[in-house]
């Protein structure tokens, strides 16, 4: 059994992220730049966007914040998300979510230029990658799928069970695997909440990701000898003493001793996701999937 050490790896391309942008400066362009929109004083949701500032500044990306009040209307932020579309200094834009209930999330996701959507959720994007063709991947499947290359997976060929529907996650990553690629090749089902004997379609997966936020859903029992598994999950756990603990979707402790191949929680795709984000904004500054 072999642990996929994601935080390794997402070290490892922040590497080859920042010295690619040594020589782009060294040709005399800008660096690339992200720029995020943060609405009202969520305390989770500011962790995560000064983590992306910091991730920027680490790879020689600049960045630029822009922090709003949650009482700002829908129309206000449509007009910066409209200014920040036309301004060429910026190659990509996210919206930290959620939003307040009075703003819509899908006219704000919506209003953001595809070219510059690197959290890869534009209708433009999507369909691209449900396509086959070039664009930006959503950060958790881009994770998964380069996990599986560093690491010199084998997929093609391989049954590959996805536990989750999700937009964000289960649907793309699904799509991804079962396209004509490396890795990908596989033969993909998808699981939810309404499959009926999910044991025994999950006992007979060379692959399974488990992406149903459920803690410690997938146990020993339902995972066969061999198997490659990739966590997805993230739930707080509260232990004996108090203290909370993120906790994956997999019974690690349980099913490690039967895998080939197994993602920690956390460290194993958490970190990835991160990386997806620099990876995109890299592309859309040097204009690789629109021109």
């Amino acid at each position: 059994m072999q642990i996929i050490d994601g935080k390794k790896i997402a070290g490892e391309i922040k590497t080859e992220i920042a010295n690619e942008v040594k020589s782009i400066i060294a040709k005399g362009h800008r660096a690339p730049c992200l720029a995020a929109i943060l609405v009202g004083n969520d305390p989770a949701s500011e962790t995560y966007v000064n983590s992306k500032e910091k991730d920027c500044h680490e790879v020689g990306f600049t960045s630029k914040i822009f922090r709003f009040d949650e009482k700002i209307t829908g129309k206000e932020l449509l007009k910066k998300i409209e200014e920040i579309n036309t301004d060429d200094s910026i190659d990509g834009l996210i919206v930290q979510l959620p939003l307040p209930k009075h703003i819509s999330e899908s006219n704000i996701l919506l209003a953001i230029d595809y070219k510059k959507d690197v959290d890869g959720f534009h209708p433009q994007n999507v369909g691209r990658l449900m396509l086959g063709l070039p664009t930006y991947v959503s950060a958790t499947p881009d994770g998964i799928v380069e996990l599986l290359a560093r690491y010199n997976i084998e997929t093609s060929g391989k049954n590959c069970v996805v536990i989750g529907r999700s937009n964000i996650v289960g649907r793309p990553v699904a799509n991804l695997l079962s396209q004509r690629a490396t890795p990908g090749d596989c033969t993909v089902t998808i699981c939810h909440s309404r499959t009926k004997n999910i044991k025994e379609i999950c006992a007979s997966a060379d692959i399974i990701i488990a992406a149903l936020g459920v803690a410690e859903f997938l146990k020993a029992d339902m995972v066969k000898e061999g198997a490659v598994v990739i966590d997805v999950g993230t739930t707080r756990t509260k232990m004996e003493s108090g203290k909370y603990k993120l906790t994956g979707d997999v019974k690690f402790d349980e099913v490690a001793p039967k895998c080939s191949y197994i993602t920690p929680v956390p460290g194993g795709v958490g970190p990835m996701t991160r990386i997806s984000l620099l990876k995109n904004t890299l592309k859309a500054a040097k204009k690789e999937i629109y021109g």
